[in-house]
């Protein structure tokens, strides 16, 4: 029997199980939660931590007993799966697949209501960070709310151009090992070099949170004239490395467009 106040979840990646975690772990009174069966490890490792957690059957189960449904399929497989499912005027969808459009997911639903499409990311299984959501419909934004900030914008190119920027990520790490492998070709052990590292950066990160604006005075604020810092940040100028920043997420941004 289908519940109001049940969360139905449609595929569990990564995203989806910090989802998950965020509405769940030391929470007082932690919602119910059927889950898909794909991503069946994931799923079955939720459910034995939480009890509010259940995993169904098949997917048009999770649908059965879930007024609120979250999308969170891989984009090339949200037609197959929402396409072969019944959906009723009774729920409503929540969508986490990136670059399929509210009108696309009503084309799949119908007669069901989107409610919005999210960007969240992993920190929301801590319940930190901020998530992009569009529209700024109530309930969809509370989902959320529970799991962070919100950032609510104004129409669907800029959602898309917030979810294009968090393919920043794996070339942000990337980046950071780049100077750790350095440090270890320098004489440093691997596992040293590594923690030093991510100390630093971690540090960065902390105030980063305490100053989220104006990141280019910050980074000048870095670069103290003649010094190392201003040196190298010249260097990467110079040989236009920042300037790529920009060009790569022009082609994940025409990418994700379609």
């Amino acid at each position: 029997m289908r519940n109001e106040s049940t969360i139905g979840v449609l595929g569990v990646g990564a995203i989806a199980e910090a989802m998950v975690i965020g509405w769940c772990d030391g929470v007082e009174e932690p919602p119910t939660i059927v889950l898909s069966p794909r991503g069946r490890d994931r799923s079955a490792s939720l459910a034995a931590r939480f009890p509010t957690v259940e995993v169904a059957a098949h997917n048009q189960e999770v649908l059965d007993r879930a007024a609120t449904v979250v999308v969170a399929l891989r984009p090339q497989d949200v037609a197959a799966t929402l396409g072969s499912l019944t959906f009723s005027p009774e729920h409503q969808l929540v969508s986490v697949a990136a670059t399929v459009s509210v009108a696309r997911l009503r084309e799949l639903v119908g007669p069901a209501d989107v409610l919005a499409r999210a960007v969240p990311l992993p920190a929301v299984a801590r319940r930190r960070g901020v998530t992009a959501v569009f529209p700024a419909h109530p309930d969809g934004r509370r989902l959320f709310e529970e799991l962070g900030q919100v950032l609510a914008v104004d129409d669907e190119p800029s959602l898309d151009a917030l979810s294009a920027a968090t393919a920043t990520i794996a070339a942000h790490l990337a980046y950071l090992a780049a100077i750790s492998q350095w440090l270890t070709a320098r004489g440093i052990p691997e596992e040293d070099a590594s923690r030093y590292v991510v100390s630093t950066f971690a540090g960065v990160s902390e105030e980063l949170e305490r100053r989220p604006t104006g990141l280019l005075e910050l980074a000048d604020a870095h670069a103290t004239p003649g010094g190392l810092n201003e040196q190298f940040l010249g260097t990467l100028r110079q040989a236009g490395f920042l300037d790529l920043v920009g060009r790569g997420l022009d082609e994940v941004a025409e990418r994700a467009s379609g």
